[in-house]
């Protein structure tokens, strides 16, 4: 499968990096020879210097022959602009990153005569995720399957888990939550658990389940933080402007601290039940002059990576019971994971899910099971799929017992109709449902990838 992305920045490279490592046929074009230079001696995929808006460069490129074209460069316009001239050059499908909350709100008038096959807004998804880890605060991260069913949480076991020193067989059969814990994380081992498995102090644990019996395991352990009322945001871009919309929404109370002044005035306009702060973030006393000691929760969302990690560390001095930062930077990812700070979002990582998880549907199309959904966690160790079960095939029918499944492979949970089944030996795969998989694996583009 021939993809052609256009625009080496965070999102592009990151997106080269995962295609690359799946052995696609990947090319990349950037106006800048230095980074592509880099990109090369890194990644192995083929480098065009050159304007992504160019016939001359794209023609060069291959893009008439190219099966997937994705435009994530500088701006909104160019994005458009080269998906619109690849398509005219014969490319088969285009995906444009469209960042400006006005050109994505009126996409609907226009995606057909771009002939887009996708936009993305890497803020308004980011906002999302952030939404989703407010609204439920007990987990550090929260993943939604099924059109939300289930949700994939990570949790981290404390000392006084009841999970702690038993395995996950007589923890399941002692107090019947109808969960499964499908990836766990050791310091610097990554495990995919089996009913043997035993959970120790500072494991983080990965538990598929329904919102419902996720609240009950964390009523169970102890572990319910109570519900975000006030957030305080440092940081006015865009994400902020889609995350204070969401929760404005419903109910909460949101305090935006931005630096510029002209940005501050905008968010008045745009959020006019919000209070707009003029002010810089990293000033502590400015901080507790505006009650950080008081809020429930404080997100991080400046440009700056050391920016948003020094605030996130300051509100955990002060107590805040949820926090949750913006990194983007994967080398200060993984010192900020060392750090205890559990919440950590990236633009880039929601962003290359999402285009993922296209890519993977699109490859998959003459399969047995459509590729809804890929998420990477645990930095990448770990992917959670969503199939959808379009045909019957040689799995359906049969027994989970009776099929022999991969080491390092998981079928998490089942969705048939409405209906959540955290499987057991004899439950089957049918016709329509959609099944959620974890895996070691990088790539899995089919469910029968996952049997032996």
């Amino acid at each position: 499968m021939k993809i052609v992305i256009i625009g080496d920045g965070k999102v592009g490279h990151r997106l080269a990096k995962r295609l690359s490592d799946e052995k696609y046929n990947v090319a990349l074009i950037d106006y800048n020879e230095r980074k592509l230079k880099d990109t090369m001696n890194e990644l192995d995929v083929s480098c065009f210097v050159g304007d992504g808006a160019s016939a001359e460069i794209q023609k060069e490129a291959d893009v008439p022959g190219a099966d997937l074209v994705i435009a994530c460069a500088a701006t909104d316009e160019l994005n458009m602009l080269c998906c619109l001239l690849a398509k005219r050059l014969g490319a088969r499908q285009t995906i444009a990153r469209v960042r400006n909350p006005i050109y994505y709100q009126e996409m609907h008038l226009f995606k057909e005569d771009l002939k887009l096959s996708l936009a993305v807004n890497p803020d308004l998804v980011l906002a999302g995720e952030i939404s989703r880890v407010l609204i439920f605060p007990s987990a550090a991260k929260v993943e939604t399957f099924a059109k939300g069913r289930v949700e994939l949480v990570e949790s981290t076991i404390g000392e006084s888990s009841p999970m702690k020193g038993i395995s996950l067989m007589e923890f399941y059969r002692k107090y019947q939550i109808k969960m499964l814990v499908c990836a766990v994380q050791r310091g610097s081992e990554v495990y995919i658990p089996d009913g043997s498995f035993i959970p120790q102090q500072g494991d983080k644990i990965h538990i598929a389940a329904s919102h419902r019996e996720i609240e009950k395991f964390f009523k169970f352990i102890g572990a319910v933080k109570n519900k975000v009322r006030t957030v305080m945001i440092c940081g006015g871009g865009r994400v902020t402007y889609y995350l204070s919309k969401q929760l404005l929404s419903l109910g909460m109370q949101v305090k935006i601290i931005e630096q510029n002044e002209e940005r501050c005035i905008e968010l008045c306009e745009l959020l006019p039940k919000a209070t707009i702060i003029h002010g810089n973030a990293t000033d502590h006393e400015l901080l507790e002059e505006e009650g950080i000691g008081n809020v429930n929760a404080f997100v991080s969302l400046t440009g700056m990576d050391e920016e948003n990690i020094i605030t996130s560390m300051y509100a955990k001095t002060r107590n805040v019971s949820k926090v949750i930062t913006k990194v983007n930077e994967e080398a200060l990812q993984h010192l900020v994971d060392q750090l205890g700070m559990e919440s950590i979002v990236s633009a880039k990582n929601v962003t290359a899910n999402v285009i993922m998880s296209y890519v993977r549907a699109m490859k998959n199309s003459m399969g047995s099971a459509n590729v809804e959904t890929v998420y990477q966690l645990i930095n990448g160790k770990i992917e959670a799929l969503e199939f959808q079960i379009r045909e019957k095939t040689n799995y359906t029918g049969i027994s989970l017992k009776d099929l022999t499944i991969k080491e390092h492979h998981l079928i998490a949970c089942i969705v048939r109709k409405r209906q959540i089944i955290i499987p057991g030996g004899n439950d089957t795969l049918e016709v329509g449902d959609s099944v959620i998989v974890v895996c070691m694996s990088q790539g899995i583009e089919d469910l029968k990838e996952i049997l032996r």
